[in-house]
């Protein structure tokens, strides 16, 4: 027996995501992925600062530098784009890592967790203190001369470094501060490639600057027309990369911008259909022209924006900044370098700036932000872990490299900022861990991570079951009615059915999705009114069949289907008994950590990725044998 075909095609897409006021978010694939791959790569960064560092202190320093130096050309015809291996990191790899953060940026707003504006106010006040704050402390130490031009070191923050450093000293479980944390680097990340733009970019080319905006015009068009294809986006952000190198801007704010202007987007329903069609099709004539209309199918089921994500991602976490740090990070320390520099205010500045101003900025402006109820911390996270991340930011170093190269031309001050970007990182870390301990011992904030348990245990007198009551094995589902990915995996519910017989007991709990589903309330109700007269799985089964049906009149003419009292029926829908049930279900979800829709939970615990019939069904069978 094999499970629906359409689940194949599905688990590439997110779940449907809650905007509902009390619910935050929950962590959807993308991002759960875009987490995985920083955190991962913070072990290559750090070997390829360490391996720099050696380099430029062995008796081969001066192959470093002359690799570095060595310069590359790309001709055509006449023109060319000539620059040292060093610049072609800085200026075009760079420029391809803060194109994947601009993407990151537009679909958190988009499609993400920032799509809730409300959400955004807490992140923003603490990521522009944790901006200022800096920002002031470094320009006490250096207020005038050629040293103040490092006042952009101390804004940005490295996320790969960050997420590392969490994983190592931060709280068991730390999602939900991942992603808080994630939200503030998305304003940092975006100021600190606008400050590289603004403030330290050559004179400007008209003519140049024209063409940039021109390729950045048709970006935003081509997402409006609904251009599926990735490699026409690709070509006009390399015509924008080209147009902004020659502009005098640096080629960075090109990759920010150009991420930007790619829109994102949840899959759209007729959209899976379609490509589940196409690849049924490939299933029973697996020909050539099939099959790459399959994949077409695939690929215009998901937006641009993603699916660029998802190529682009791991070379940037794993090849781009790794390689970024090894151009960059290599101080010849001897000669009395490393003396002067903790001998001068820049190097210092730098430190106290990010360590202190950073804990001081990004830590008093979320809680402050806090107090003045302007917006609410994540479920699961406390003020004192708040203050640990705030810490944390403070590890500065791709970003605070970068600009530390673009803002001083002498090279001695410019070894003195890198020495205390590597100093601040280390010390950031150091104080991040003292916070992280205080605040479990003090606060009892050990974990920050969404509720994994099941809150309400099963009751066979109040819920909706299928199967034996008292079956071993259990599995819930918070769903909607008019959640198109609830309704394909009514399917899969099926198919367990069929697989596991009277083992299994299923349970149906509502979550719905108001916001992105308006027709979901009414149709829980409609369920509930059914199951007043001893027909709830009957009106369930009618209801995923007709997603796309569900006003009023058709919920009358559904009751009418199935022979129930309509009269009776109608005046249930406004029973508010009906509606606190409901409600019940909601805040149960949320103390169980369910986010989007379909959550299932495996007995009590909340299954987390696919949600596939063969992946559930090993889950089951697991906790059968254990």
């Amino acid at each position: 027996m094999r499970p629906p075909t359409e689940e194949v095609t599905e688990q590439a897409a997110d779940q449907t995501r809650s905007r509902r006021a009390a619910l935050t978010a929950q962590l959807a694939s993308p991002l759960r992925a875009f987490l995985l791959n920083e955190a991962g790569s913070a072990g290559l960064l750090l070997a390829a600062t360490v391996a720099a560092l050696l380099w430029a202190n062995s008796p081969w320093s001066d192959s470093y530098e002359s690799l570095w130096g060595t310069e590359a050309a790309i001709r055509v015809g006449a023109s060319e784009i000539a620059l040292d291996l060093r610049d072609w990191v800085n200026d075009g790899l760079m420029a391809l890592f803060f194109f994947v953060i601009g993407l990151e940026v537009r679909r958190e707003l988009s499609v993400g967790e920032l799509t809730d504006r409300r959400r955004i106010v807490l992140p923003a006040t603490a990521a522009l203190a944790g901006m200022l704050v800096p920002i002031a402390l470094y320009l006490s130490l250096n207020p005038s001369g050629e040293a103040s031009n490092g006042w952009g070191i101390v804004i940005g923050t490295d996320t790969a470094f960050l997420l590392g450093a969490l994983a190592l000293v931060g709280p068991a479980c730390p999602t939900q501060l991942r992603v808080f944390l994630l939200s503030i680097t998305v304003f940092d990340d975006a100021v600190a490639v606008t400050v590289i733009g603004a403030a330290y970019s050559d004179a400007l080319d008209p003519l140049a600057l024209a063409v940039a905006a021109a390729c950045l015009a048709a970006l935003a068009l081509l997402g409006r027309l609904g251009e599926w294809r990735a490699s026409v986006y690709v070509l006009l952000a390399v015509v924008l990369w080209v147009a902004t190198l020659e502009s005098g801007l640096h080629p960075s704010i090109a990759g920010m911008a150009a991420g930007l202007a790619i829109a994102a987007r949840l899959p759209r329903r007729h959209e899976v259909e379609h490509a589940a069609s196409l690849f049924r099709a490939f299933r029973q004539s697996p020909l050539p022209d099939v099959g790459n209309s399959a994949a077409r199918g695939l690929r215009r089921a998901v937006s641009v924006n993603e699916r660029l994500q998802t190529v682009l991602h791991p070379w940037t976490s794993y090849v781009v900044v790794p390689i970024f740090a090894l151009a960059n990070a290599g101080v010849a320390l001897g000669g009395g370098v490393l003396a002067d520099a903790l001998g001068s205010p820049v190097t210092w500045g730098v430190v106290v700036a990010l360590v202190v101003g950073k804990l001081v900025g990004i830590g008093g402006g979320a809680l402050g932000a806090l107090r003045l109820r302007l917006g609410s911390l994540p479920q699961g996270v406390g003020e004192g872990q708040v203050l640990g991340g705030a810490a944390l930011s403070g590890i500065g170093f791709t970003v605070s490299l970068l600009i530390a190269h673009l803002a001083f031309e002498d090279a001695e001050l410019r070894d003195q900022a890198t020495v205390g970007v590597l100093l601040a990182a280390v010390l950031a870390t150091a104080v991040a861990f003292a916070v992280f301990r205080l605040a479990a011992v003090l606060r009892g904030e050990r974990t920050a991570g969404l509720p994994m348990v099941l809150d309400r245990p099963v009751d066979g007198g109040r819920d909706h079951i299928r199967g034996p009551a008292d079956a071993p094995l259990t599995l819930v589902e918070y769903a909607d009615f008019e959640c198109p990915f609830c309704g394909r995996a009514t399917g899969v519910v099926r198919y367990l059915r069929e697989r596991l017989g009277d083992e299994l007991r299923y349970v149906f709990r509502h979550l719905p999705l108001t916001d992105v589903h308006p027709h979901a309330e009414l149709a829980a109700r409609a369920a509930e009114a059914a199951a007043e007269q001893g027909r709830f799985w009957e009106m369930h089964d009618v209801l995923f069949a007709h997603q796309d049906e569900l006003e009023v009149e058709d919920l009358l003419g559904y009751a009418a289907e199935l022979g129930l009292d309509v009269e009776r029926f109608a005046r249930d829908l406004d029973d508010e008994r009906l509606a606190a049930r409901i409600r019940e279900d909601v805040a149960g979800a949320e103390a169980s950590g369910a986010r989007g829709t379909p959550t299932f939970f495996v007995a009590t615990r909340r299954h987390v990725g696919a949600y596939d019939g063969e992946t559930l069904a090993r889950e089951l069978e697991a906790l059968r044998s254990a």
